[in-house]
């Protein structure tokens, strides 16, 4: 009898672990890779964000530990751009295509005409080359693109450039003298995938603030949940010389950026992160940018509110960053009924601390693309939404806050990863 009661308790504690250690979203299909399109996966931040090779090493994808490398451990190969912390989505799409191919960055004739700024930027080594060449096996060499915040309207952008040019550069540009990435037909992108991405905006840009301070409390809330001390010193290049504005040799940290945030260019153009993450913006960013027919679009969005027993109105969880508590009481009741004006209603209410549920799953203001709950097979040229990650706010993840979420998050990242290597060619 004992025995029997043993057995029992051993085969009840095998099942329990498989359950425990199975993967918790429907997307993980795949326990290994089976390499049926091993593209480099390009991780990008979004704002106030920077590449794994600054700030000392501390890591925008992962906090203390970097995320790219758990990803290459188990045999992914993973790049982790950097580009314009603050600049338009158009700048740095120019720049994401400069860091990866390499060569110059060229915003384009008619692009830096129209805003006054520099047509040319930094000049990069590039990290993919090859990115668009045939294989020694036939075949195109492409990407999968992950976009974080800010980081996935980049990728529809450059998505959108590859595959379509832009009709003002060809007008405005000599053959000779054009970028290829504003010629258009180039099928180099597999999948786009975004993680609480504004796509159409936040209503969080309707809050009366200055940047500068918003900056620096992101900062310092990245910062403090990857680990680093000095964060009242970011060291954070902003790559704003296009502009004019690059940091001097001996200039201080805190002297650039108030320079930079002091500069009339904010007051001045719509070429800049703070017009495009405005509901108003990211409409018209819409309109232009579409999901194209060839390319897989996967969204994830995140969520750390819930219904006020009181007020109907969503309030932060308790496991929020303290820095997006006041942003998330905004968001978590702001409406907008303004003529001309994108519409905010209580639709709009959940939110991740930055970013909106109904914003982060698809492209829908001014945007005529379409968007499906995934199901398991995958459908290209319109939106995948993979899920809604619960209890997880707009910076955690990114940069994991504990050891828990940690494992937790690691795991979704490395299942996303499967189903992207394991996406039909």
């Amino acid at each position: 009898m004992r025995k029997n009661i043993k057995k029992f308790l051993i085969t009840l504690l095998l099942i329990a672990n498989i359950f425990l250690f199975m993967p918790n979203n429907s997307y993980a299909k795949s326990t290994h890779i089976t390499s049926n399109n091993n593209y480099p996966i390009v991780m990008v931040h979004g704002l106030f964000g920077w590449g794994n090779n600054e700030l000392f090493g501390e890591n925008y994808w992962g906090g203390f530990e970097s995320l790219r490398d758990v990803l290459q451990s188990k045999g992914y190969t993973v790049f982790t751009p950097t580009i314009g912390c603050v600049s338009s989505n158009w700048d740095r799409a120019c720049e994401l295509y400069a860091y990866l191919k390499g060569g110059t960055v060229d915003y384009g004739e008619a692009h830096s005409k129209k805003y006054g700024h520099a047509r040319y930027g930094r000049t990069f080594p590039g990290v993919y080359p090859s990115w668009g060449t045939l294989s020694k096996s036939n075949q195109l060499q492409k990407v999968h693109l992950i976009g974080h915040s800010m980081g996935g309207q980049t990728i529809r952008v450059l998505t959108q450039l590859l595959e379509n040019g832009d009709k003002n550069e060809i007008a405005a540009t000599p053959k000779k003298n054009i970028s290829p990435l504003f010629v258009g037909y180039k099928h180099w992108v597999d999948s786009v995938t975004t993680i609480a991405t504004p796509h159409d905006g936040s209503q969080e840009a309707y809050k009366n603030y200055t940047l500068e301070p918003a900056f620096h409390d992101f900062f310092a809330a990245m910062a403090a949940q990857g680990g680093l001390t000095s964060s009242n010193n970011p060291c954070l290049d902003l790559k704003l010389d296009q502009w004019g504005l690059r940091k001097q040799p001996n200039e201080s940290f805190k002297h650039y950026y108030t320079r930079v945030f002091s500069s009339n260019i904010w007051k001045s153009t719509k070429d800049l992160s703070i017009w495009d993450l405005k509901p108003e913006g990211a409409k018209e960013l819409n309109s232009w940018v579409k999901a194209q027919n060839d390319v897989y679009y996967f969204s994830i969005s995140c969520k750390d509110t819930h219904k006020s027993l009181l007020t109907s109105h969503q309030i932060p969880n308790i496991n929020m960053n303290p820095v997006l508590l006041q942003s998330s009481y905004f968001m978590g009741a702001f409406t907008n009924n303004k003529a001309g004006e994108v519409k905010i209603d209580s639709s709009w209410w959940e939110n991740d601390g930055i970013v909106s549920i109904i914003s982060a799953i698809s492209p829908k203001v001014g945007s005529t693309d379409k968007v499906i709950d995934y199901n398991g097979t995958p459908q290209k040229g319109i939106w995948n939404y993979l899920e809604k990650i619960n209890n997880i706010d707009h910076i955690s993840v990114v940069a994991f806050r504990n050891n828990s979420d940690r494992a937790y998050l690691e795991n979704k990242y490395v299942d996303l990863a499967k189903m992207l290597y394991n996406l039909p060619k």
